[in-house]
């Protein structure tokens, strides 16, 4: 998962636990009203808003493992071929020295 993969799906999260905390603070603010349609809505969303909040667990579960699985095999790359990670980096490094010492070389 890339990095903006993963920004989306944790603002994603975010905005949903904030859905899920609104509709919840609703059903409380409506918990006294009186009527049949009411509290079958009101048991409804009660319904609704558990389910929700136990699949939106097992989905930051799911996204925490991949995480974990990702960096294990990252780092089990980095160790199985450390010479070529350490030379990918000096290349970098060099890449990034020469674009600023270039770039004062022209102000």
């Amino acid at each position: 998962m890339n990095v903006f993969a993963k920004s989306n799906s944790e603002k994603l999260i975010r905005e949903i636990k904030s859905v899920v905390a609104d509709a919840e603070a609703l059903l409380r603010s409506t918990k006294g009203h009186a009527g049949a349609e009411v509290a079958e809505l009101h048991a409804s969303m009660t319904h609704r808003i558990a389910a929700a909040k136990s699949h939106l667990v097992a989905v930051e579960e799911a996204m925490l493992e991949r995480a974990r699985l990702a960096a294990k095999n990252t780092d089990e790359c980095v160790h199985d071929n450390p010479w070529q990670f350490i030379s990918i980096a000096a290349g970098v490094g060099l890449l990034v020295g020469y674009l600023i010492h270039s770039s004062r070389d022209c102000s």
